[in-house]
């Protein structure tokens, strides 16, 4: 090749490169204006299920600048580690039947802080605003006089199964899914509309159900959900040691029973659940080929 078109070659690869840099920096910049975190302002962001390769750039960015943070159970420590060291922390988890601390005194600690001038983070598992009580939190701030940056984050029921390798919709099996909560009512009622979950052609994930196990395979099989229907049991689901479970509607409670199954814990209901495979994954969000071909075992990895 004759020294000047290697010239020529080399100066247009480096052309394209500033191109490319430039139109980068371009994009981070709009990106740090969308998500620019004022003080005496409150950012309610949902961190996923837990791995942090879940996390948006738009919550990352609001981690990052965050004063103050109150945070849930949920909220793994591989993402509280990326708050700044100097960020003051606030636990106010909830576990079934064991509120650390009041949903009111939780709405007026937001509006505490922010009206002293901090930049406020609330952080919570999952998507705040499916069964994280966000609403509640929003409005009560708007009513004091706060402003609100919202973002969403990936819903448990959406990133354990697809890490668990469980579509949630698929072609000819399933035309629809349904989230639910599985938790008691404050009369201790579980009244849920079991007719309308009774489709054999869609998919039922619980939130909160592990505690009403029993009730709620029992009730789906009255209802007329067919009691082998595929089932599944999905818990710490995205994290390094997530554990999942597969087995039908009859057989849940046993498996809960005998593998001491505990929440956090995501029921799965519907033909999907070995849609893609009934094997153990060697890794959360990973689908071994060659296990899936049979050429290895999953206890080989």
């Amino acid at each position: 090749m004759p020294e000047s078109e290697e010239k020529y070659n080399f100066l247009t690869r480096a052309q394209t490169y500033i191109e490319q840099i430039a139109l980068s920096m371009s994009v981070l910049n709009n990106i740090e204006k969308k998500s620019n975190f004022l003080p005496g302002e409150v950012a309610l962001v949902g961190s996923g299920p837990g791995d942090a390769e879940l996390l948006t750039i738009r919550a990352l960015r609001f981690i990052e600048q965050a004063e103050i943070v109150i945070y849930d159970r949920l909220v793994s420590a591989e993402i509280m580690a990326l708050l700044p060291a100097e960020c003051q922390r606030f636990y106010v988890g909830k576990e079934q039947a064991k509120h650390c601390v009041p949903q009111g005194n939780i709405n007026q600690l937001l509006v505490d802080y922010a009206q002293q001038g901090k930049k406020v983070l609330r952080l919570k598992g999952g998507d705040p605003f499916i069964f994280g009580r966000g609403g509640e939190e929003v409005e009560f701030l708007l009513q004091n006089g706060i402003s609100c940056h919202l973002c969403p984050g990936i819903t448990a029921a959406s990133g354990c199964t697809t890490y668990a390798g469980i579509p949630l919709t698929h072609r000819g099996v399933a035309q629809g899914c349904t989230f639910i909560t599985g938790h008691l009512q404050n009369d201790g009622q579980l009244n849920l509309p079991w007719q309308s979950l009774s489709s054999s052609s869609q998919t039922v994930v619980f939130y909160m159900g592990i505690n009403t196990l029993s009730r709620i395979t029992e009730q789906l099989i009255k209802h007329g959900r067919d009691a082998n229907t595929p089932a599944a049991l999905i818990r710490n689901g995205t994290q390094p040691d997530q554990e999942i479970y597969r087995g039908n509607i009859a057989s849940l409670a046993s498996l809960v029973t005998k593998h001491n199954i505990t929440p956090p814990t995501l029921i799965v209901i519907g033909d999907v659940v070995n849609q893609l495979t009934d094997l153990p994954l060697t890794s959360p969000g990973f689908l071994d080929a060659k296990i899936h071909q049979g050429l290895i075992s999953s206890a080989d990895k």
